[in-house]
Protein backbone atom coordinates (compact mmCIF):
# COMPACT_ATOMS: atom_id res chain seq x y z
CA UNK A 1 0.00 0.00 0.00
CA UNK A 2 1.27 3.46 -1.05
CA UNK A 3 0.49 7.17 -0.79
CA UNK A 4 0.78 9.63 -2.95
CA UNK A 5 2.37 13.44 -1.34
CA UNK A 6 0.72 14.60 1.49
CA UNK A 7 -1.48 17.22 1.65
CA UNK A 8 0.16 20.69 2.93
CA UNK A 9 -4.10 21.80 3.49
CA UNK A 10 -4.53 19.65 6.29
CA UNK A 11 -3.07 20.93 10.33
CA UNK A 12 0.34 18.34 11.18
CA UNK A 13 -1.26 18.46 15.05
CA UNK A 14 -3.53 15.90 16.02
CA UNK A 15 -5.60 17.74 18.53
CA UNK A 16 -6.08 20.30 15.88
CA UNK A 17 -7.22 17.89 12.92
CA UNK A 18 -9.59 16.00 15.66
CA UNK A 19 -11.32 19.32 16.12
CA UNK A 20 -11.43 20.30 12.36
CA UNK A 21 -12.73 16.70 11.69
CA UNK A 22 -15.09 17.08 15.00
CA UNK A 23 -13.78 13.89 15.43
CA UNK A 24 -12.81 14.25 19.46
CA UNK A 25 -12.23 10.28 19.84
CA UNK A 26 -9.45 10.69 17.10
CA UNK A 27 -6.57 10.92 19.18
CA UNK A 28 -7.76 8.29 21.33
CA UNK A 29 -8.26 5.54 18.42
CA UNK A 30 -4.81 6.35 17.49
CA UNK A 31 -3.59 5.65 21.02
CA UNK A 32 -5.02 2.22 21.50
CA UNK A 33 -3.86 1.34 17.60
CA UNK A 34 -0.66 2.24 18.66
CA UNK A 35 -1.14 0.31 21.65
CA UNK A 36 -1.81 -2.89 19.28
CA UNK A 37 0.98 -2.22 17.34
CA UNK A 38 3.64 -2.11 19.64
CA UNK A 39 1.76 -4.76 21.80
CA UNK A 40 1.13 -7.66 19.57
CA UNK A 41 0.88 -10.84 22.03
CA UNK A 42 -0.92 -8.75 24.64
CA UNK A 43 -3.80 -10.51 26.54
CA UNK A 44 -6.16 -7.61 25.77
CA UNK A 45 -6.26 -5.48 22.78
CA UNK A 46 -6.12 -1.66 22.97
CA UNK A 47 -9.61 -1.49 22.50
CA UNK A 48 -10.18 -2.97 25.72
CA UNK A 49 -6.91 -1.29 28.13
CA UNK A 50 -7.50 1.14 29.97
CA UNK A 51 -6.47 4.53 27.87
CA UNK A 52 -3.45 5.20 30.27
CA UNK A 53 -1.72 2.15 29.05
CA UNK A 54 -1.72 3.28 25.75
CA UNK A 55 1.21 5.47 24.30
CA UNK A 56 0.93 9.58 24.16
CA UNK A 57 1.14 10.49 20.58
CA UNK A 58 4.15 12.90 19.64
CA UNK A 59 5.35 14.61 16.12
CA UNK A 60 3.48 15.41 12.84
CA UNK A 61 1.04 14.33 11.33
CA UNK A 62 -0.18 13.89 7.26
CA UNK A 63 -3.54 13.16 5.57
CA UNK A 64 -3.89 11.66 2.19
CA UNK A 65 -6.95 11.83 0.35
CA UNK A 66 -5.74 8.30 -1.52
CA UNK A 67 -3.94 5.17 -1.56
CA UNK A 68 -2.68 2.78 -3.85
CA UNK A 69 -3.13 -0.81 -3.06
CA UNK A 70 -0.92 -3.85 -4.71
CA UNK A 71 -2.16 -7.16 -4.81
CA UNK A 72 -1.57 -10.56 -6.32
CA UNK A 73 -4.46 -11.48 -8.89
CA UNK A 74 -3.77 -14.65 -10.37
CA UNK A 75 -5.85 -14.70 -12.98
CA UNK A 76 -4.56 -11.29 -14.29
CA UNK A 77 -1.26 -12.37 -16.32
CA UNK A 78 -0.04 -9.29 -16.85
CA UNK A 79 2.17 -7.12 -14.84
CA UNK A 80 5.51 -8.75 -12.45
CA UNK A 81 4.53 -12.34 -10.88
CA UNK A 82 0.77 -11.21 -11.59
CA UNK A 83 0.30 -8.09 -9.54
CA UNK A 84 -2.36 -5.71 -9.53
CA UNK A 85 -2.68 -2.17 -8.30
CA UNK A 86 -5.63 -0.16 -7.95
CA UNK A 87 -6.14 3.30 -5.76
CA UNK A 88 -8.80 3.60 -3.11
CA UNK A 89 -9.88 7.41 -2.57
CA UNK A 90 -11.09 8.91 0.75
CA UNK A 91 -11.74 12.38 -0.62
CA UNK A 92 -14.13 14.78 0.99
CA UNK A 93 -14.69 16.29 -2.28
CA UNK A 94 -15.17 14.29 -5.65
CA UNK A 95 -14.42 16.16 -8.64
CA UNK A 96 -15.90 19.13 -6.98
CA UNK A 97 -18.95 17.13 -5.85
CA UNK A 98 -20.12 15.35 -2.20
CA UNK A 99 -17.57 12.96 -1.02
CA UNK A 100 -16.22 9.65 -1.82
CA UNK A 101 -14.65 7.37 0.44
CA UNK A 102 -14.30 4.24 -0.51
CA UNK A 103 -14.81 0.66 0.88
CA UNK A 104 -12.45 -2.07 1.09
CA UNK A 105 -11.58 -5.93 1.66
CA UNK A 106 -9.38 -5.91 5.15
CA UNK A 107 -7.35 -9.06 5.99
CA UNK A 108 -8.92 -11.12 9.00
CA UNK A 109 -7.15 -14.42 8.69
CA UNK A 110 -5.06 -15.07 5.86
CA UNK A 111 -5.18 -18.75 6.23
CA UNK A 112 -9.07 -18.93 5.30
CA UNK A 113 -10.07 -18.28 1.81
CA UNK A 114 -12.83 -15.95 0.63
CA UNK A 115 -15.18 -13.93 2.74
CA UNK A 116 -14.21 -16.60 5.94
CA UNK A 117 -10.43 -14.54 6.06
CA UNK A 118 -11.82 -10.63 5.71
CA UNK A 119 -13.95 -7.99 7.20
CA UNK A 120 -15.36 -5.22 5.18
CA UNK A 121 -14.55 -1.75 6.60
CA UNK A 122 -15.11 1.91 4.63
CA UNK A 123 -12.58 4.46 4.59
CA UNK A 124 -13.44 7.54 6.23
CA UNK A 125 -9.62 8.62 5.95
CA UNK A 126 -6.06 7.60 5.36
CA UNK A 127 -3.31 9.41 7.57
CA UNK A 128 0.23 8.61 8.65
CA UNK A 129 2.58 9.66 11.37
CA UNK A 130 5.65 9.13 13.23
CA UNK A 131 6.43 7.19 16.74
CA UNK A 132 9.80 6.60 18.01
CA UNK A 133 11.01 7.40 14.73
CA UNK A 134 9.05 4.53 13.20
CA UNK A 135 6.30 5.44 10.29
CA UNK A 136 3.08 4.19 10.90
CA UNK A 137 0.85 4.54 7.49
CA UNK A 138 -3.18 4.56 8.73
CA UNK A 139 -6.75 4.52 7.84
CA UNK A 140 -9.57 5.94 9.75
CA UNK A 141 -12.58 3.02 8.67
CA UNK A 142 -15.78 2.64 9.63
CA UNK A 143 -16.72 -1.09 10.07
CA UNK A 144 -19.21 -3.87 8.84
CA UNK A 145 -20.08 -7.44 10.19
CA UNK A 146 -21.28 -10.34 8.08
CA UNK A 147 -24.80 -11.25 8.37
CA UNK A 148 -25.22 -15.09 8.75
CA UNK A 149 -22.61 -17.41 8.19
CA UNK A 150 -22.97 -18.20 4.83
CA UNK A 151 -24.30 -16.17 1.45
CA UNK A 152 -27.06 -15.18 1.01
CA UNK A 153 -29.27 -18.71 -0.97
CA UNK A 154 -31.15 -16.08 -4.08
CA UNK A 155 -27.70 -13.86 -5.03
CA UNK A 156 -24.77 -16.19 -3.95
CA UNK A 157 -23.69 -12.83 -2.31
CA UNK A 158 -22.42 -12.35 1.16
CA UNK A 159 -24.12 -10.00 3.30
CA UNK A 160 -23.13 -7.54 5.89
CA UNK A 161 -24.49 -4.71 8.11
CA UNK A 162 -22.73 -1.47 9.92
CA UNK A 163 -21.49 -2.56 13.24
CA UNK A 164 -22.83 -0.42 15.82
CA UNK A 165 -21.20 0.64 19.22
CA UNK A 166 -23.17 0.93 22.34
CA UNK A 167 -23.95 4.57 21.53
CA UNK A 168 -26.01 3.37 18.71
CA UNK A 169 -23.23 4.70 15.99
CA UNK A 170 -21.24 3.05 13.43
CA UNK A 171 -18.33 1.18 14.99
CA UNK A 172 -14.80 3.35 13.78
CA UNK A 173 -11.43 2.17 14.53
CA UNK A 174 -7.55 2.94 13.20
CA UNK A 175 -6.23 -0.11 10.84
CA UNK A 176 -2.83 -0.46 9.50
CA UNK A 177 -2.72 -0.15 5.97
CA UNK A 178 -0.84 -3.17 5.29
CA UNK A 179 -4.03 -5.18 6.43
CA UNK A 180 -5.58 -3.71 3.13
CA UNK A 181 -6.52 -6.30 0.87
CA UNK A 182 -8.01 -4.25 -2.04
CA UNK A 183 -11.36 -2.11 -2.90
CA UNK A 184 -14.66 -3.89 -2.13
CA UNK A 185 -18.04 -3.01 -3.75
CA UNK A 186 -21.46 -3.09 -1.68
CA UNK A 187 -24.76 -2.64 -2.85
CA UNK A 188 -27.78 -2.04 -0.85
CA UNK A 189 -30.09 -4.72 -0.16
CA UNK A 190 -32.98 -2.89 -1.59
CA UNK A 191 -36.67 -3.12 -0.02
CA UNK A 192 -39.92 -3.00 -2.17
CA UNK A 193 -40.24 0.33 -2.11
CA UNK A 194 -39.31 3.35 -3.96
CA UNK A 195 -35.76 5.27 -3.45
CA UNK A 196 -36.66 8.71 -1.65
CA UNK A 197 -35.01 11.10 -3.79
CA UNK A 198 -32.39 12.25 -1.35
CA UNK A 199 -30.78 8.95 -1.73
CA UNK A 200 -27.36 9.41 -3.83
CA UNK A 201 -24.10 7.67 -4.21
CA UNK A 202 -22.73 9.37 -1.55
CA UNK A 203 -24.84 8.72 0.95
CA UNK A 204 -26.82 5.21 0.26
CA UNK A 205 -23.87 3.78 2.29
CA UNK A 206 -25.20 4.92 5.56
CA UNK A 207 -28.95 4.62 4.21
CA UNK A 208 -29.73 1.39 4.35
CA UNK A 209 -29.58 -1.34 7.04
CA UNK A 210 -27.80 -4.18 4.95
CA UNK A 211 -25.43 -4.47 1.78
CA UNK A 212 -24.77 -6.98 -0.31
CA UNK A 213 -20.95 -7.87 -0.71
CA UNK A 214 -20.63 -7.68 -4.98
CA UNK A 215 -18.14 -10.21 -6.09
CA UNK A 216 -19.61 -9.64 -9.20
CA UNK A 217 -17.60 -6.12 -9.23
CA UNK A 218 -14.75 -7.37 -11.14
CA UNK A 219 -12.84 -10.91 -12.00
CA UNK A 220 -10.37 -10.15 -8.81
CA UNK A 221 -13.52 -9.42 -6.16
CA UNK A 222 -14.66 -12.95 -7.35
CA UNK A 223 -11.92 -14.55 -6.26
CA UNK A 224 -11.86 -12.74 -3.18
CA UNK A 225 -15.43 -12.43 -2.43
CA UNK A 226 -16.50 -16.33 -2.75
Amino acid sequence: MSFPAPLSSYPRNIDILATQFSMPRLPELIRRFLYDQLNPDAMQPGSDVDLGECPTLHGRFYIFHSAVAQFYAPSNISGTSGMYSERIRATPSWFGGAARNDCIFVSKDPDLEGMGGMHVTRVQFFFSFDHDQKKYPCALVWWFVVVGDAPDEDTGLWIVEPELGGDGEQVQSVIHVDSIVRGALLVPVYGDMFLPRHITFSNSLGAFSTYYVNKWADYHAHEIAF
